[in-house]
């Protein structure tokens, strides 16, 4: 694909790396407090294509990552089964409001539950809508200003997690030259 496009749109590309606003997803101080599942047997095959779906509403959102990893963000709570930090990190992201750096260095998987207030609870579902492209109304878009996650930080300590407002370097694809049409057959 990136032969075809810098074949057909003259595309010019280099990586790099950039400092941007991230929370990083650290081992609290007092330790974790949550304990690694088994293995899961269902993993073994690693190279096996996995199945992921997901689901959601006004009322909240449930993914199946596969492999038996799965969590749920309804009813105040964010729920997780069989959840690496990574995958963690990877989507509790699309409810706030920056990036999500794991540095736990923890490689299992866990379950565990986030409780989180009610209006921390609208928040994130609201960012979460936005992040997907969904058009919101002022009014709801208007529930966002001044909103904190308190609640989000609380309930990581609880289990040993938590998120620190930062700098990091994020890697960047930059387009140095492109074409607006292509070139001809």
């Amino acid at each position: 694909m990136r032969s075809l496009l810098e074949e057909r749109f003259k595309l010019k590309i280099h990586r790099d790396k950039k400092d941007f606003p991230v929370y990083v997803l650290e081992v609290a101080k007092g330790g974790l407090k949550m304990q690694e599942n088994a293995p899961n047997p269902d993993a073994a095959d690693a190279k096996a294509p996995i199945n992921v779906t997901g689901s959601g509403s006004g009322q909240g959102v449930s993914v199946d990552l596969g492999r038996g990893s799965s969590y749920t963000f309804s009813n105040n709570k964010f729920e997780a089964k069989r959840l690496t930090m990574a995958a963690l990190a990877g989507n509790l992201e699309r409810f706030l409001d920056r990036p999500i750096v794991d540095m736990t260095d923890l490689k299992g998987s866990y379950d565990f539950a986030l409780d989180v207030t009610p209006e921390d609870y609208r928040a994130m579902l609201i960012r979460a809508a936005v992040a997907a492209g969904v058009s919101l109304p002022p009014e709801a878009l208007r529930l966002l200003d001044g909103a904190s996650f308190a609640s989000l930080y609380d309930a990581m300590q609880k289990v040993g997690l938590r998120l620190d407002a930062r700098k990091a370097p994020l890697d960047l694809l930059v387009i140095d030259e492109a074409r607006k049409s292509p070139t001809e057959n």
